[in-house]
């Protein structure tokens, strides 16, 4: 996680992806219908219809497998509007024209071919990303446990580093265990290689 729990409360936006937050980690999902009540714009990325969908503003109900081009999609929108933060790309990434190259394949109506979105709602969602800043991303094991689980993940981090949203409150990439009581569990030294605070042993 690169943002503390306290920061949900007092988010601007963000995309939860891959998450039933509601169900695995209720007192998250209770910061997160907190900052939608006060305005934040949340956008839901997910097959499911979950309790936290209620509280987005857009629901991306996008095929199983699919969440790479969705994500390429939203980078594509991104940049094809200039709504990228071109500044913190050249002084904090690498790399970005091999990332710029890929997701230059996947306009909203090739994303919503493959995943089932409307190409007005992948734009949607791309806009709110691009316009509020810092924005949140917020994912579980909706995304990492799939054979593209590795590639899911670094989308992820790509589109919060080509959007600036690395390094500030209320912004960041933040990974969310399987259920609450585990991250818990391991913060307490519950794991079998590392003491309380993953003191290695």
């Amino acid at each position: 996680m690169t943002n503390s729990f306290s920061e949900f409360g007092r988010l601007k936006a963000a995309l939860i992806i891959g998450s039933n937050t509601t169900e695995t980690h209720p007192v998250a999902a209770s910061f997160l219908k907190q900052a939608a009540r006060n305005g934040a714009r949340l956008i839901v990325a997910d097959p499911r219809r979950t309790k936290i969908s209620e509280f987005a503003e857009v629901h991306l109900q996008h095929r199983v497998g699919t969440d790479v081009a969705l994500l390429n999609a939203l980078m594509h929108v991104i940049i094809r509007e200039g709504r990228h933060d071109q500044e913190f790309i050249r002084s904090c990434t690498v790399d970005f024209d091999l990332v710029k190259a890929v997701v230059a394949e996947y306009p909203p109506e090739r994303g919503a071919e493959i995943c089932g979105v409307p190409a007005e709602d992948i734009e949607r969602a791309a806009r709110i990303l691009g316009e509020i800043r810092p924005s949140m991303l917020i994912y579980t094991m909706g995304i990492t446990q799939h054979t593209t689980g590795t590639d899911n993940v670094m989308s992820c981090a790509n589109l919060q580093m080509m959007l600036g949203n690395v390094g500030f409150d209320c912004g960041g990439v933040n990974p969310l265990r399987g259920q609450n009581n585990v991250q818990g569990a391991c913060d307490m030294g519950g794991l079998p290689n590392v003491f309380t605070g993953y003191q290695k042993v």
